[in-house]
């Protein structure tokens, strides 16, 4: 069945019939009709009215190669004729996932070597919860379960990605959190630094939140603090320097394992393999998923340090846990040929030295003046604008949330697809854009903005 057999007006109204969409008001919805997303090339996608839209959100965080990448649909394809599924249970294995483990290996921090596979982030960070609280009960300390997140954090939308994250909505609708998870202060400044203190000091007081948190709670009960390196689906929101330093050393101190989730800032985006290494941070887990296929397939790899793997192979015995789709033969062969075009391309490299830096001088220079523009952020080809009414007092405009919902409807009219997160612009935009692609998006952005400061200001 071809959906070219289908009118637009067809295919809105079997999505309303049948689709139950994520995250989505579906009243309102089946009221508007979904956009039709057909196609995609480069860093462009395309819609079913042959609309083009510059993606300024790699998909979903996650196109970090751009669209119509041939090299991988043609891994999926030979191992799909060749193997196209078997478990990891039962002491099997495929060699996909074998060889995708060393290559992870390879490029993570020195000091994790063990690989443990999923289909999505949620997925991983429901294995990493499991997996540090078995590591305490090995070491004879069962009693050391509490895991401490922040508010607003985003870990997934699992009952425990929920639980772990701080996104009060998510809580409200959960019915019931997985116990023994406290939440803390963000490190945004944009918001909650106080008047005249420095990003250092700042950065300070939000990793002192952590610390008061373990000595609340007892340091012989917490098991390990989780926290993304930037939050990503919150808001971009970008900790000050001194902040990892400083939670790295409270962990350290009190024995907390650290669990980073990099499943939107892991392989490339920061300039760096992982964020890990960007923010030079040395974790017992890494979760990552997203990019590691460029979101060809769904594939998701918890990265384990030492410390835990060494315990969970000589003390453990059987870890109960594990997915059906864990290890997927043809998911772990496309991971295994986007990280190779990540690499021969040099992506890395160029977010580091040249896009990123651009990125960031041409939000600060062309869109941090605009007059509804509070403030502007970047680290790698991560990015944020913050909507304000006032750009002095950072006043909001009425109904939180809104403003930005304005913005983000002219840009994607406008072809440029951008993001809204309560009243701040969001932006992860695919790996392979120019100092040309930046220039082109920046013009959108500013005519977005002007759109929206007229509709706004009425």
């Amino acid at each position: 069945m071809s959906y070219q057999n289908f009118s637009l007006k067809q295919l809105q109204e079997i999505d309303a019939a049948h689709h139950l969409h994520p995250f989505t008001d579906h009243k309102d919805l089946r009221g508007a009709g979904s956009r039709m997303i057909t196609r995609a090339e480069g860093p462009y996608i395309y819609d079913s009215e042959g609309n083009e839209i510059l993606d300024g959100m790699a998909g979903l965080w996650c196109v970090n190669i751009g669209y119509g990448r041939h090299e991988l649909a043609d891994a999926a394809y030979k191992q799909m004729k060749e193997l196209p599924y078997y478990n990891s249970f039962f002491r099997c294995t495929t060699p996909t996932p074998v060889l995708l483990s060393k290559k992870l290996a390879e490029i993570a921090p020195p000091h994790i070597n063990q690989v443990f596979y999923g289909s999505s982030g949620s997925e991983a960070n429901d294995t990493a919860l499991r997996l540090v609280r078995h590591y305490w009960a090995l070491e004879g300390k069962p009693q050391k379960n509490i895991v401490i997140s922040r508010h607003n954090a985003y870990h997934g939308s699992t009952v425990a990605g929920t639980s772990l994250g701080g996104m009060s909505a998510m809580h409200s609708q959960l019915g019931g959190a997985v116990p023994n998870i406290v939440h803390v202060m963000m490190p945004y400044s944009f918001e909650l630094a106080q008047p005249g203190e420095s990003e250092h000091d700042f950065g300070v007081r939000a990793a002192k939140a952590i610390e008061d948190a373990i000595l609340e709670h007892g340091p012989e009960n917490v098991a390990a603090f989780i926290g993304e390196p930037i939050m990503g689906a919150g808001g971009v929101k970008i900790p000050p320097a001194s902040y990892w330093p400083e939670v790295q050393r409270i962990c350290r101190k009190y024995d907390v394992l650290l669990m980073l989730d990099e499943v939107i800032t892991g392989y490339g985006r920061t300039g760096e393999w992982f964020a890990a290494q960007a923010m030079g941070v040395e974790p017992d887990t890494i979760t990552t998923a997203k990019a590691l296929t460029s979101g060809y397939q769904p594939l998701s790899a918890l990265l384990v340090g030492d410390r835990i793997s060494s315990t969970l192979v000589e003390k453990g015995g059987e870890f109960y846990h594990g997915y059906t789709y864990s290890g997927h033969p043809v998911a772990c062969a496309v991971a295994l040929a986007n990280l190779d075009i990540i690499e021969k391309e040099g992506l890395i490299e160029r977010v580091r030295n040249e896009t990123g830096p651009y990125f960031n001088q041409a939000l600060k220079e062309r869109i941090a003046g605009h007059g509804i523009v509070g403030e502007v952020r970047s680290f790698g080809l991560m990015g944020a604008i913050e909507i304000v009414k006032d750009k002095e007092t950072r006043e909001r405009f009425p109904d939180e949330g809104s403003a930005a919902v304005v913005v983000r409807d002219h840009a994607i009219a406008n072809g440029m697809m951008l993001r809204a997160t309560g009243d701040t612009m969001i932006m992860s935009p695919p790996l392979i854009w120019t100092k040309e692609t930046i220039d082109l998006a920046v013009e959108q952005i500013l005519k977005a903005l002007d759109l929206a400061e007229r509709d706004l200001r009425k």
